[in-house]
C-alpha cells in the first residue's frame, strides 16, 4: 500500500515537529511553500505559529488562493492552534483585515486563552479516544460557534471570572472539531509522543 504524501505548510510555524510526527506514522512528508508542492499532496497540515504572519506570507508568495482552492475542493487538512484559525470561516479578535484560507464552518476567537504567559497544559477528554489527550495550549484560540456539519471532538472548562471558582462561572470551550476531511485543534498535538491525532488525520486522508 502506498503511503500518503502529506504537505506541511512551511512558510511559518512549527513545521519540524509535525514533519517528525507524520514520518513516525509512515507518511511521506513535503514542506509546502509553492503551489506546485501543494498540488502533489494528499493531505495538508497547517501548524501552530502566527496566523497573521501566515496569511501575509501566503499572499506575498502568491499561494493563498491555491490553498483556498485545494481546501474547498476537499483536500484533507489538519490545523493546529494558528492552523485552526487559518481554517476557520470566521474570526473574533483578529487583526484588522485578517483573512484565512477558510473551509471550516466555525467562529474562532484568536488568543482566547490569553498571552504567552497564560500558556498551560491539560488532560483533555476526546469523543474519539478512550483516554484523554495531553494538550499544550500556547496563545491558543477556542471555537465559539460551530455550523451544523461540524462535529465537536473536545472541550475544556474555562473559568469566566477569575475571581470566583463557582460552578456557574464556568463554561466549556470547544478546542477540537472535525468537519468532513477537515480536522482542527486549539492546542499543539505535535508536542510530545502522543500521535493519536496525527493518526486520526491520516485515517481521514485514506478515506
Amino acid at each position: 500500500m502506498t503511503s500518503p504524501t502529506i504537505g506541511v505548510f512551511a512558510l511559518q510555524g512549527d513545521v519540524r515537529e509535525h514533519v517528525q510526527a507524520l514520518q513516525a506514522l509512515g507518511a511521506d512528508v513535503v514542506a509546502v511553500r509553492r503551489e506546485e508542492e501543494l498540488d502533489r499532496v494528499d493531505g495538508l497540515v497547517i501548524p501552530g505559529g502566527e496566523s497573521t504572519t501566515m496569511i501575509k506570507l501566503a499572499d506575498v508568495f502568491g499561494v493563498a488562493d491555491a490553498f483556498r482552492r485545494r481546501i474547498s475542493e476537499g483536500l484533507p487538512t489538519f490545523g493546529t492552534c494558528a492552523g485552526m484559525i487559518m481554517l476557520a470561516d470566521r474570526i473574533v479578535d483578529g487583526a484588522d483585515g485578517q483573512t484565512t484560507f477558510g473551509g471550516l464552518d466555525v467562529t474562532v476567537r484568536r488568543n482566547a486563552f490569553g498571552r504567552q504567559v497564560d500558556s498551560f497544559e491539560a488532560q483533555v477528554p476526546f469523543t474519539t479516544f478512550p483516554d484523554p489527550v495531553h494538550a499544550v495550549f500556547i496563545r491558543a484560540p477556542w471555537v465559539e460557534q460551530v455550523g451544523p456539519d461540524v462535529e465537536v471532538l473536545a472541550s475544556v472548562p474555562v473559568v469566566l471570572d477569575a475571581a470566583t471558582d463557582d460552578d456557574d462561572e464556568r463554561a466549556d470551550r470547544i478546542v477540537a472539531v472535525r468537519q468532513g476531511a477537515l480536522l482542527a485543534t486549539s492546542f499543539h498535538p505535535e508536542v510530545g509522543d502522543d500521535l493519536r491525532l496525527h493518526r486520526l488525520f491520516l485515517d481521514l486522508v485514506d478515506m
